[in-house]
């Protein structure tokens, strides 16, 4: 079968590699339908931060058919659809046993622990898999693990008056954005140095496009007072920015990657109060994405930036690097020619 397989730091190859076999106990394998590129993913490329395996499969984000069951699995059927729960966790320490487990200590993901979705097959561990709607559009399954994670990103700000801010136009933060459209009871605001792309996730959301400084934000919302924010671009001068328009007594959701470290006068923190809140992956928002996905399906759509197939992911990277898209998600969809030699092959639905 063919996969895009990541090697180590700007070594990404999409190769023929053989067809995985029987899933062991607790496992399944999947057909891939389709995938989507995350900025994670463009981050390890670019820094091998998080290369545990060499080569490893990509893609975090995906959405599949069942085509086998390994022993004892019965929280899945051959047939289902599913989407994948992007976290590798290991059970066992105080965090997984608390419930938090994407703060496992030795968390890892999908696509680094084990191989991920930018190939026509996968196997993954049945406890990740969570069963979609039949007729759900595929593009828009494949986009349920970001939109957990910009979920919890909305979910980690308090409740408050006044307006939001959401800095970064990425897959997060236009995520982000279209919940806090349906959510938040004042303005929302958005900003990006991409315009193009800024103007599509406003137009979806109806959010309102705003520079990052305190005149153009208090014309934007008539003065109404900027109490939370959203920080999903990574980047440190954005991030200096947003600290010098968020009111006293504001709060930042992080849910970008950084690239550096941050300078930061915590005197600036103390005395206006201002509280940053760190957002890893999700915590227990995958079950409420999935339910979501319909009723969202229509705005989803609407943020993709290209459909490309598993030949073209290398390009894509380099692109998505360069910052050339307009829009906010790259899907990977599977030829129909690709899936006629995988689609329920001749091993059987549960092996014992």
């Amino acid at each position: 079968m063919k996969a895009a397989r990541l090697y180590g730091p700007g070594d990404l190859r999409v190769e023929d590699i053989a067809t995985p076999g029987i899933p062991d106990a607790g496992w399944v394998k999947l057909r891939v339908d389709a995938a989507g590129i995350c900025g994670s993913d463009l981050h390890n490329f670019r820094t091998g931060q998080w290369i545990s395996r060499s080569p490893s499969t990509a893609g975090h984000e995906l959405t599949g058919t069942v085509i086998a069951l390994g022993v004892g699995v019965d929280t899945v059927a051959v047939g289902d659809r599913v989407v994948a729960d992007s976290r590798f966790w290991c059970g066992e320490c105080a965090q997984c046993r608390a419930g938090r487990r994407h703060l496992c200590a030795t968390l890892g993901f999908v696509g680094e622990i084990c191989d991920g979705g930018f190939a026509e097959q996968a196997v993954l561990p049945a406890r990740l898999l969570h069963v979609i709607d039949a007729a759900l559009d595929e593009r828009v399954a494949a986009m349920a693990e970001p939109l957990a994670v910009a979920l919890h990103a909305v979910r980690r700000l308090p409740k408050t008056a006044g307006s939001v801010l959401v800095v970064g136009c990425g897959p997060i933060g236009g995520f982000a954005a279209l919940l806090l459209s349906r959510t938040f009871p004042g303005p929302v605001l958005v900003a990006d140095r991409n315009q193009a792309r800024c103007a599509r996730v406003a137009r979806v959301t109806g959010a309102r496009i705003v520079e990052l400084n305190r005149e153009a934000i208090a014309a934007a919302t008539a003065n109404a007072p900027l109490l939370a924010a959203v920080e999903a671009t990574g980047s440190i001068a954005a991030f200096n920015q947003l600290l010098g328009v968020l009111e006293s007594g504001g709060a930042v959701a992080m849910v970008g990657i950084f690239h550096g470290c941050l300078d930061i006068d915590p005197n600036l923190l103390v005395e206006r109060e201002i509280a940053l809140l760190g957002c890893h992956a999700f915590a227990d928002e995958m079950p409420d994405a999935v339910r979501m996905l319909g009723e969202l399906s229509e705005p989803l759509l609407a943020l993709i930036d290209r459909e490309i197939g598993l030949d073209d992911i290398p390009a894509a990277y380099e692109r998505l690097l360069a910052g050339q898209s307009d829009g906010l998600k790259t899907i990977i969809r599977i030829a129909a020619t690709c899936r006629a030699s995988v689609i329920f092959d001749s091993l059987p639905e549960r092996i014992f």
